[in-house]
């Protein structure tokens, strides 16, 4: 992370961020701004971000769309992954000036301890958290549910999250600072039947934990919310450019709003938004970026 007067973000496929000042108002307090997509100035307070995408393709992906979003705007970011190869990768088409990798099991609690600690040593502090880590099992029947594939999406897409909150929430409370903690969440955190039975419950049992941790954190200036996309092509639902198009076609058809294809592009500006202070008094949300899905009923 950086120095005192800029910005550092850890994230799975960990990714730690750094901003440089570019306002007035900024500098004067010591913070760092980012601009995102080219729209509206997006003022962030000195962080660290951490990024987890340990089954996404480190390319493509979530994790991968918001190291590269956030360090376009002047952030140095520490990745994440378990996917060695593929998170160093990202890195080093970033530039190792801007972004690092760590390689870490988010199921290991140890490892994430580890991979907080490692980003507070080399930068000082940690401010933003994006917990990014996440599994999908194949669609099936509850009649027919597989019990260990249930406890591995469990293990990756709850437990993993809540130990990232934990270790990035007690450096946050041990070095006073005014944190972000944000977790890609789904539509399947807020309705059933889009997504597989493990999956839905595992994303509504983060939707509850980051507005219990919310609740548990608030006191210490920390924020704590989600993002909750409509399907989107990355490296949790397809492997190929057939089978982007194949998600891609298909979300369309079935999505509410027309004209508009759902990019990993657009999961990482939602998330660069929760972590800005552009949502400075934004805490225990869930910000759905599904076109209207969750909330209309198709016929």
């Amino acid at each position: 992370m950086l120095g005192s007067d800029r910005h550092h973000v850890v994230s799975h496929f960990s990714l730690s961020i750094q901003c440089i000042p570019k306002l007035e108002k900024c500098i004067e307090q010591g913070s760092s701004v980012l601009y995102p997509a080219k729209t509206q100035v997006v003022d962030v307070p000195p962080f660290h971000l951490a990024i987890l995408s340990p089954v996404e393709s480190a390319a493509s992906g979530i994790g991968a769309e918001a190291a590269r979003l956030f360090t376009d705007h002047g952030a140095k970011v520490v990745i994440v992954d378990i996917q060695e190869e593929l998170g160093q990768n990202v890195a080093v088409s970033i530039g190792l000036d801007k972004a690092s990798f760590y390689r870490c099991n988010v199921t290991d609690e140890t490892e994430v301890e580890n991979a907080v600690k490692l980003t507070v040593e080399k930068h000082g502090k940690l401010d933003v958290l994006f917990s990014n880590a996440g599994v999908l099992e194949p669609f099936g029947s509850i009649l027919d549910l597989d019990l260990e594939a249930f406890d591995r999406t469990m293990a990756v897409n709850v437990r993993g999250a809540a130990a990232f909150i934990k270790h990035a929430a007690r450096s946050m409370v041990a070095s006073g600072t005014r944190g972000s903690i944000v977790c890609t969440t789904s539509i399947a955190a807020e309705i059933g039947g889009p997504g597989p039975h493990s999956y839905t419950a595992s994303k509504h049992a983060l939707l509850g934990l980051i507005r219990s941790a919310c609740g548990g954190l608030g006191k210490y200036r920390i924020r704590v919310n989600g993002v909750a996309p409509y399907g989107v092509a990355t490296g949790l639902t397809s492997y190929n450019e057939e089978t982007v198009k194949m998600v891609e076609d298909y979300c369309e058809a079935t999505g509410n709003l027309k004209g508009v294809v759902l990019k990993a592009r657009h999961i990482a500006q939602a998330a660069l938004f929760l972590a800005s202070d552009d949502s400075v008094y934004v805490s225990g949300q869930n910000l759905a970026v599904d076109g209207g899905f969750s909330v209309v009923k198709l016929t």
